[in-house]
């Protein structure tokens, strides 16, 4: 009994002191095979949609072109008034204010003069009425019609531009009253009020570029619906078989975004196209206009950042659009 005893309790000591087995690898939970399964199934989610998008190629064409010019316009308009911008860059310069002479003043020499002492004038100059005839003339090119007048119309101009510190619309304006009053002046004219009017138009269509790209993407929000909508009614009974056998909700969803997204891509080239095409046709009257002004222009288009950011919008508006259109009949299904 006592050697049986002794056997074990030597045999549980071994037990006790036995060293652990390591943990075999396929105890830990990998998560490649199932990532390499998620991305498989998204791959081919993405090119069974595209193969279906092909496969009505009429149906199709027509949605592309309605969502195309539905982008493209707010895209055009983005793009004129970018090169309009561009355009007038050069003119936000500082305020000048013109000094219309009388016909019958006295020596313009003693204004000019006089102008140097009154705060708030940094420069001045003077032009007389033949440097204004022959400016006039290469400006407008109606050099030959301007001849036959039997004398030259336009009176002395002084262009004053006033001082660094007067930089506010109400030390601007009570310049101009000081200056009108003048002996020999006649009008005093303010040349900034017509580009500030101009910025002020820019500004009113930049606002209405907005407004118009968010009336015409809700438009392709909901050409994308409709025809997601009518794909779900294609696909009544396989989308019933999928929930049948467990599929989730998540699972039948996915075509149908890729569906929106492959819309949504080449929406969005066809409309990025339309804006190529139509600056190459307006570039060569552009360019004819800009001889006739001796100067140079160039079109600019959307370039690669703007592209990018309309294929973008277009692909989130696809997307948008199947998601509400599938969602809805899930939630109607359940």
């Amino acid at each position: 009994m006592k050697k049986r005893s002794h056997k074990n309790r030597r045999t549980q000591t071994q037990k006790v002191t036995r060293p652990s087995a390591p943990a075999k690898k396929q105890d830990i939970p990998s998560r490649w095979p199932r990532l390499s399964a998620y991305g498989r199934h998204h791959l081919r989610a993405c090119v069974t949609s595209f193969g279906q998008l092909m496969r009505s190629p009429f149906a199709n064409i027509l949605t592309l072109a309605v969502m195309a010019i539905a982008l493209a316009q707010p895209s055009g308009l983005y793009v004129a008034l970018k090169n309009i911008d561009v355009l007038t860059a050069s003119w936000d310069e500082a305020a000048q204010i013109s000094l219309f002479l009388k016909r019958d003043a006295a020596n313009a020499n003693t204004l000019m003069t006089a102008l140097e002492a009154i705060p708030g004038v940094a420069t001045a100059l003077q032009i007389s009425p033949d440097e204004a005839m022959a400016e006039l003339e290469d400006t407008t090119g109606f050099g030959g019609l301007l001849a036959l007048l039997p004398e030259n119309p336009l009176p002395t101009v002084i262009v004053v531009t006033p001082a660094a510190t007067v930089n506010t619309p109400d030390a601007i304006s009570a310049l101009v009253d000081t200056l009108a009053v003048l002996p020999g002046v006649e009008q005093a004219q303010l040349d900034q009020e017509w580009l500030n009017r101009l910025f002020s138009l820019l500004h009113l269509g930049h606002q209405a570029v907005w407004l118009l790209g968010l009336l015409l993407g809700i438009a392709v929000l909901l050409v994308v619906g409709n025809t997601i909508r009518l794909l779900i009614a294609r696909h009544q009974e396989e989308i019933q078989i999928m929930k049948l056998v467990g599929g989730t909700s998540a699972f039948i969803r996915r075509p149908f975004l890729y569906m929106g997204a492959w819309y949504g891509l080449l929406g969005g080239l066809c409309a990025w196209l339309l804006v190529a095409i139509s600056l190459y046709w307006l570039q060569g009257p552009v360019d004819k206009l800009a001889t006739l002004y001796h100067t140079q222009f160039h079109l600019d288009g959307l370039g690669i950042v703007g592209g990018a950011r309309l294929l973008l919008i277009s692909v989130a508006l696809g997307m948008l659009g199947a998601r509400l259109a599938i969602g809805r009949h899930l939630a109607k299904g359940q």
